[in-house]
């Protein structure tokens, strides 16, 4: 059975046009964080380091945000809340007792 490229084609634009697309949506963040938070575009820009590995870039920021003090199982607006309310560091819990 013989294919058309038709398909081919499609699927390689749409790929391309999602990836590119998350890479600048992302990116954006990162660029935010960064002027945020006073943090260096070193070795690359945003956008290069997202394109080429989105997975680094994503636990990059991960880090930085949880040295910051995020808390991030509350998500991004209880801790804008937090941060409202001068709360800057997760609250620390003192173990009890262990046998």
């Amino acid at each position: 059975m013989k294919r058309g490229l038709a398909p081919n084609i499609l699927y390689y634009y749409i790929l391309i046009s999602t990836t590119a697309n998350a890479c600048l949506y992302s990116c954006s963040y990162r660029s935010r964080m960064r002027a945020q938070y006073n943090l260096e575009e070193t070795p690359y820009v945003h956008c290069l380091v997202h394109f080429c590995c989105t997975t680094c870039a994503l636990c990059q920021e991960y880090r930085e945000l949880k040295s910051c003090g995020f808390d991030m199982g509350i998500g991004w607006e209880a801790n804008m809340d937090r941060r409202r309310h001068g709360i800057t560091a997760a609250p620390t819990v003192i173990p009890g007792i262990t046998r």
